[in-house]
């Protein structure tokens, strides 16, 4: 044997180079496999920054099913039988990060100019009483639930008002926590005396140091399980407002296009859409204007705003 030939055998008995976190290792190659999986599951993209956070969510299902490797974990999860292990990978990876009226200027922008021109719209006669929100992306139910509460306050049911809230997650876990209604006190600060007051209950006993949000509230909130990335969208023009925040971020070009298209499309003429702080439509074919950072409108008769 060649000195050439024996260093191309040593090279290639060396393992494959890769990553290794949370006491898991994976190849670039796999690691791909699951960029493209969760891809199409989801719409979310994974750079390759994320190997930590793949491989350290993913170390929680591998322990739970007693698996050893990300390998022997793809080639179960890719099986057309195991779409509920798939739903518990989502669930594993998606980040769930939330809090009642979370950045407050656009709540602000609903009391102060949303309500009041939907209230000066029905006295004119130009809209009727029904307003309609979907929060997509909604997470443990913070949204939602602030959402109802601004509703409940401005356009109550005395004045003829309908309100309803569609909230929808990808995450079963996190729509079975946002249905109990239930939170930690410590959550409390983040929502004003005044709704805190007349839509949270104290718990008690067994239930001391956690909240739960008013019947009146929770009556108004339908949780529902929505992947953003699937064909079959709410009924067009359905939606007053809908809040999409801190989503399209994880979304590449090509989903974001598509998922704001199917968005404005269930929005009403005039209807709102709420992205994220660190989100806006540049760069993109949308039809939604601006009115405000991070809020877009449907373009439609001028009147109100």
């Amino acid at each position: 044997m060649t000195a050439s030939q024996g260093a191309k055998r040593a090279r290639s008995a060396q393992p494959t180079p890769g990553w290794e976190s949370s006491g898991l290792s994976i190849t670039p190659e796999l690691f791909r496999k699951f960029q493209q999986l969760i891809h199409e599951e989801t719409g979310i993209w994974l750079g390759d920054a994320k190997v930590a956070l793949l491989c350290g969510r993913l170390s929680r299902r591998l322990r739970a099913l007693d698996i050893t490797t990300l390998d022997k974990y793809y080639k179960l999860v890719i099986q057309p039988e195991q779409g509920e292990e798939r739903v518990l990978m989502i669930d594993a990876i998606t980040t769930n990060e939330t809090r009642f009226f979370r950045d407050a200027k656009q709540f602000e922008f609903v009391e102060r100019r949303a309500i009041p021109c939907w209230q000066s719209e029905a006295q004119q006669n130009l809209r009727n009483k029904t307003i309609r929100i979907w929060s997509a992306a909604c997470s443990s139910g913070e949204e939602p639930y602030s959402v109802a509460m601004l509703l409940a306050t401005g356009l109550t049911a005395e004045q003829g008002w309908d309100t309803s809230i569609l909230a929808t997650d990808i995450s079963t876990r996190m729509l079975e926590r946002a249905r109990t209604g239930i939170y930690s006190m410590d959550k409390s600060g983040n929502i004003p005396d005044p709704f805190l007051r007349a839509y949270m209950l104290k718990g008690l006993g067994e239930q001391e140091g956690n909240m739960k949000v008013m019947p009146e509230i929770g009556a108004c909130v339908d949780f529902r399980k929505f992947n953003l990335m699937q064909d079959s969208y709410p009924a067009d023009g359905s939606f007053d407002a809908i809040f999409c925040r801190n989503v399209l971020i994880y979304f590449d070009l090509a989903s974001k296009n598509k998922v704001v298209e199917r968005l404005t499309r269930c929005l009403r003429p005039r209807g709102l859409l709420f992205l994220g702080q660190a989100e806006n439509l540049n760069g993109m074919n949308s039809e939604l204007k601006s009115l405000a950072p991070s809020v877009y409108i449907r373009p439609g008769e001028e009147h109100g705003f």
